[in-house]
């Protein structure tokens, strides 16, 4: 607690002398390192080669020893309850090579991820443009998947900590080794100049597996309006429309799914030999929408997004596993298909000035939509991969200037009473982060 409290003072002191500072400067736009965009601006002014980064040192009170902290940047030890974490650190670079006219070509990102647990690769793919009808673009490699809205979203960007817990399940990595076609209308005068296409087949288990380990592939397809913005009523809108078809072969004789056995819904056994590679399915569709007022010093914006389908998990996890699941003694454990659905809305509001900001987030995700409550309980195959969580996130946050900001942030998380031993009541679980991101 002395800890915390020390960190708290110290996170305060700087937020005052972040004032004195600001008005000396502007406050810039946080520059999200995935945009392309602006980076080709950058690499027209400078040269062909750009470099760009990030880091997030943060400090975390937990509300009890050893809380299960998975979506909120990795469980705590068994004895301890607070910590210092460097959560990211980023660094991009970024080639770009240009047409005479100007026009982009040929494009090319990496970027690693280093913190006080190693080194991992985040970003390494290339992307060609087609000049002759300025239509269409492709990207090949390690990217992210064209799929709703916060999975795209820069970790730089974003107001809250973290992803919520129905995007961090769905695709822990957000990034996948495959490639996309996207349909992205360059002329000024274009008519669907708003309007984005993306088409993208990657391997499924993104960077939580070393490498792919069966044939099933993932089709991710997703529509999407860019920020359109009405004079009259002062109001900015966006969205789109997201869907991933695929799944997992099974290795297993058996499988589990849900079935109805004497008017009571259970996690059914079915076995047999014909089951080996068949497709445990991964099914996700998705709708986003972004609204936000043109007020810069009181904007106010609405994020908010819903996705239903069919996940294919473990008995005790609805991630998607990043490499085959097997046992203690290295053999092939069966999948488990769940109906689920899931949703956030975020809003962030501007208190006077784009340098302070409230953020006010609520997310959901239940991982089996049959049953709830005094029904997930053992007997019927269930385990804590199927009970919801209701998570309330509420923080402020502080632009010193376009070079750093940080924020104060608590996570309410609430289960659902279950059955089960360890859900039996609502879990001591809440978290404070205070984090401070600095950028260049």
């Amino acid at each position: 607690m002395k800890v915390f409290k020390v960190y708290l003072l110290i996170w305060i002191l700087c937020l005052l002398m972040g004032n004195f500072a600001i008005a000396q400067k502007n406050i810039n736009d946080i520059l999200d390192s995935t945009a392309v965009n602006n980076l080709l601006m950058i690499s027209k002014k400078y040269g062909s080669v750009s470099f760009s980064g990030y880091l997030q040192p943060q400090f975390q009170y937990a509300q009890t020893k050893g809380t299960d902290a998975e979506f909120q940047g990795g469980n705590f030890a068994d004895y301890t309850d607070n910590r210092f974490r460097l959560r990211r650190g980023r660094l991009r670079a970024d080639y770009s090579l240009l047409n005479d006219d100007g026009s982009p070509s040929t494009y090319f990102v990496f970027q690693f991820d280093g913190s006080e647990q190693g080194v991992n690769v985040r970003d390494f793919w290339g992307r060609y443009y087609e000049n002759k009808f300025q239509l269409f673009h492709v990207t090949a490699g390690l990217a992210g998947r064209p799929f709703g809205n916060e999975l795209q979203l820069s970790s730089s960007a974003r107001e809250a900590p973290e992803r919520g817990r129905m995007s961090q399940t769905l695709m822990k990595t957000e990034r996948d080794l495959g490639v996309t076609l996207t349909f992205s209308p360059r002329k000024k005068n274009a008519k669907l100049k708003n309007i984005q296409f993306d088409l993208g087949v990657y391997n499924g288990q993104g960077l939580s597996g070393p490498q792919e380990f069966d044939n099933s592939k993932d089709f991710v397809f997703r529509l999407s309006h860019k920020n359109y913005a009405f004079k009259k009523s002062l109001l900015n809108i966006s969205g789109g429309l997201s869907a991933l078809i695929g799944g997992l072969n099974h290795q297993n004789p058996t499988k589990y799914q849900m079935q109805k056995v004497n008017n009571l819904w259970v996690m059914a056994e079915n076995t047999s030999p014909k089951n080996i590679n068949e497709i445990a399915p991964r099914k996700y569709y998705g709708a986003d929408i972004q609204l936000s007022t043109q007020n810069e010093n009181w904007k106010s914006q609405i994020r908010a997004e819903y996705i239903t389908g069919l996940q294919a998990g473990t008995t005790t996890s609805s991630s998607t596993p990043g490499t085959y699941p097997v046992d203690k003694n290295n053999l092939k454990l069966p999948y488990y298909t769940r109906n689920f659905n899931g949703s956030y809305i975020t809003f962030i509001q501007n208190l006077n000035s784009s340098k302070n900001q409230l953020i006010l987030k609520y997310d959901w995700f239940d991982p089996n939509l049959k049953i709830k409550g005094d029904q997930i309980n053992a007997i019927n195959g269930f385990s804590g991969a199927d009970v919801k969580f209701d998570t309330y996130g509420f923080g402020f946050l502080h632009h010193f200037n376009s070079h750093l900001k940080a924020v104060l942030y608590y996570d309410v998380i609430k289960n659902e009473r279950t059955q089960l031993i360890n859900y039996q009541k609502d879990l001591a679980d809440n978290i404070l982060t205070i984090r401070t991101q600095f950028y260049f």
